[in-house]
Order: structure tokens, then C-alpha cells, then sequence
């Protein structure tokens, strides 16, 4: 007898690009996985894995997050299994947000701040917030969801503000506007990225296959 596919939820709590998620999360899996969009904390809590996309003001994340009953279940999630945080996901993993000064889940130390305005890259051009593009991501240690994905490839973003863990072991990877931030947060069974896998082409559509098939073990 075959064992039984791993189950993925996707978090849907009205906030982010979550068909998208859904829709490449199904494509890799190839029938490895059982894909489930949902809303109910419940299906949350039963499966597998669990994929916590997440996009606009963290404000309003936090508050559909509470009023959505699904804050309880994500954060029983990150600490018992599989967990791959998108954008917003990722950010609300930290401690609190400079964005509408708002608490976020407080799984680790640290916050959330805003890219200040009149950078400039190294050719002197001023930079934009918010970051909207393709940018290269540089790993700072070996993890299973980096096989088969070259160091410095390059990821699709969107965002204003961006992670600054206490821990700087919490970062599993970083990119450069013009400093260096965190683009990738995490430990031990916790991935969660700043940028879209989901729109950032072969690369980030690996970093979803590994998924499927992590045990979330480092």
C-alpha cells in the first residue's frame, strides 16, 4: 500500500496572492501533495505543512489574521511542522512592525522597518520604495530547500519594509538595497521569505518543490 500524500495548507485569512501560491505550490507537487486553500483553522491544524502567504499593510494583515480565528492555528503551525512564510507571512513571524505600528505574531525578536526614503545604488541612482523588482539572494547557511538553487539567484520582490531579526542567525539569506536585509527568515522547521517564490520563475518554484518534499529538518 502507498503511503498517503502530505497535505499543505495554504493560509487564507483575505490577505496576499494566495491562488498564486496555491496554484504553483500544485504544479510542483505533481500529485506529491495534497494542496488546500482554506480558511478554517481546523484544516490548518490536521495538516501536514503549512504555506502562510501574505500581502498589503501589516495592519491589516494582523487584524483579518485575529479576526479570521486562524492567528492561534499559524503560530501552533510554526512551532510543531513544515511552515514556509511569504512576504507579509514572513514579516508577521517578528515581534512588531514600524508599518502602522503594529504588533505582529512575536514568534522571534525582532522588527519589521521601513527602507529609509533618498538612497542610492552604487551608479548614484536613487533608489525607489517601494523595492519593486528582481534582486539577488545570497545564502548564509546550508538548508535542504536550497538545493538545486545557485547561490545569488535572483528572486521577484515588493515591498517597503523589510525583516531586521535580533538574531542575525534567524536569516537564512540576504539581499542588498543598497545595504544588506534579511530576504529569508528561519529555524529549524521555519522558511519564510521576503520575496514571491511563486513569481520568481525557476528558482523560486524550486525553492517550492523542496518544500514539498522537507521534513523540516535542518
Amino acid at each position: 500500500m502507498s503511503a498517503a500524500k502530505p497535505t499543505i495548507a495554504v493560509v487564507d485569512y483575505g490577505m496576499g496572492n494566495l491562488r498564486s501560491v496555491t496554484k504553483a505550490l500544485e504544479h510542483v507537487a505533481q500529485g506529491r501533495a495534497e494542496v488546500a486553500l482554506t480558511q478554517d483553522p481546523e484544516v490548518v491544524r490536521r495538516a501536514d505543512k503549512v504555506v502562510f502567504p501574505g500581502q498589503g499593510a501589516m495592519k491589516d494583515c494582523m487584524a483579518e489574521l485575529i479576526a479570521s480565528g486562524l492567528k492561534e492555528a499559524v503560530i501552533d503551525a510554526a512551532a510543531s511542522k513544515p511552515f514556509f512564510g511569504v512576504c507579509v507571512g514572513a514579516q508577521l513571524l517578528l515581534d512588531h512592525s514600524e508599518e502602522g505600528d503594529t504588533a505582529a505574531l512575536g514568534i522571534y525578536p525582532g522588527l519589521v522597518k521601513r527602507f529609509p526614503d533618498g538612497q542610492l545604488d552604487t551608479q548614484g541612482a536613487r533608489l525607489k520604495v517601494p523595492h519593486m523588482g528582481w534582486n539577488e539572494v545570497w545564502q548564509t547557511v546550508r538548508h535542504p530547500l536550497f538545493a538545486g538553487v545557485a547561490d545569488g539567484s535572483r528572486f521577484y520582490f515588493v515591498h517597503s519594509y523589510y525583516m531586521a531579526p535580533a538574531d542575525p542567525g534567524l536569516s537564512l539569506g540576504y539581499a542588498e538595497y543598497p545595504f544588506a536585509f534579511s530576504a529569508i527568515l528561519g529555524r529549524d522547521n521555519v522558511f519564510a521569505t521576503q520575496f514571491h517564490p511563486e513569481k520568481s520563475a525557476a528558482a523560486g518554484l524550486k525553492l517550492l518543490d523542496n518544500f514539498i518534499g522537507w521534513d523540516g529538518q535542518r
